[in-house]
């Protein structure tokens, strides 16, 4: 299945990127079945058809917000003139409001929010301020982009469910090897939320708190996610040692040591691997904010037939 990854030209920079279904261009309305790497948030303003996330169809009715995770199978169906805003993002942009990738899993489970009277023009309201925040390239536009995103997640948060709108029908059965590597697959995910030295960091340490063969949830995880454990333990810890060279003065040995490296030599080679900085370089751009430049939302891609990584 193809897995959809956020390209941009500098993505320890700026790993952000928002525009309309047009300017992001013709993959925002993919209509065939396919995974990203990436959160994308998509407020639909007009247009008709479904939206399929994890086997669920979701009727169209605008406006209403879309959430897709890392990891979600999702595609649009028979749609017709869809318009409106299109936000991409990767985990990494999180570092400022960690809890937001709570909400948006919560946001996840009800990918399709139709909005009506106020709560509609909120959205488009913090919308409009992120895409003009994005276009100025002003100091500090990474954690103004941050806080906004902040603020969206918590008012489509707060909104109660509509008892309404639901799937047009009942997606994989929980009894079927699709429904059980799903389940399985969300249990990886949260195993990998522990931080500190004490976490899991290997598959079989990860399998075995789960109660399964290593080969049994590498298999699962692949399923659901598109990706391998391994992968995404790999994900998991340089996300968290972000935070720590970001948000603490910690020094990188202890920072090593808290994601699950003995070596502190061994640490510093795999961050510069995984994030393409190293971790005092990542540590020197988070503190001068050099992490907030940005080169235009023209130079966006999205690469549909890369592999995991």
């Amino acid at each position: 299945m193809p897995l959809h990854r956020l390209d941009v030209p500098a993505p320890h920079v700026l790993p952000f990127a928002i525009g309309t279904f047009d300017t992001i261009g013709p993959l925002s309305r993919a209509a065939y079945p396919h995974r990203h790497t990436f959160y994308e948030l998509a407020y639909v303003t007009s247009g008709s058809g479904t939206h399929v996330v994890d086997l669920h169809r979701w009727p169209l009715r605008p406006p209403h917000l879309c959430v897709i995770t890392p990891g979600q199978v999702h595609h649009w169906q028979q749609t017709d003139e869809i318009q409106g805003c299109v936000v991409l993002l990767d985990p990494a942009f999180l570092l400022a409001h960690p809890g937001d990738r709570a909400l948006l899993r919560t946001l996840g489970r009800r990918p399709s929010l139709p909005l009506t009277g106020a709560h509609a023009d909120r959205v488009e309201e913090l919308l409009c301020g992120m895409r003009h925040e994005y276009r100025a390239e002003q100091r500090e536009m990474l954690s103004v982009l941050q806080a906004y995103l902040h603020i969206l997640l918590v008012h489509a948060s707060r909104m109660p469910p509509d008892a309404t709108h639901v799937p047009a029908d009942d997606g994989p059965d929980p009894a079927t090897a699709e429904g059980r590597a799903a389940a399985l697959s969300g249990e990886f995910v949260r195993l990998l939320e522990r931080s500190g030295p004490e976490a899991a960091r290997t598959v079989r340490e990860c399998a075995a708190e789960l109660g399964v063969s290593a080969g049994y949830l590498t298999a699962a995880v692949r399923t659901a996610t598109g990706r391998t454990p391994a992968q995404l333990i790999r994900h998991t810890q340089v996300l968290e040692a972000k935070r720590l060279l970001a948000g603490t003065q910690l020094p990188v040995r202890r920072v090593a040591r808290e994601v699950g490296f003995a070596d502190p030599a061994y640490f510093c080679r795999f961050f510069r691997r995984e994030a393409g900085v190293s971790p005092g370089e990542f540590r020197r751009g988070a503190g001068t904010g050099a992490h907030g430049i940005h080169h235009g939302p023209g130079s966006l891609s999205i690469d549909p037939a890369g592999s995991p990584s």
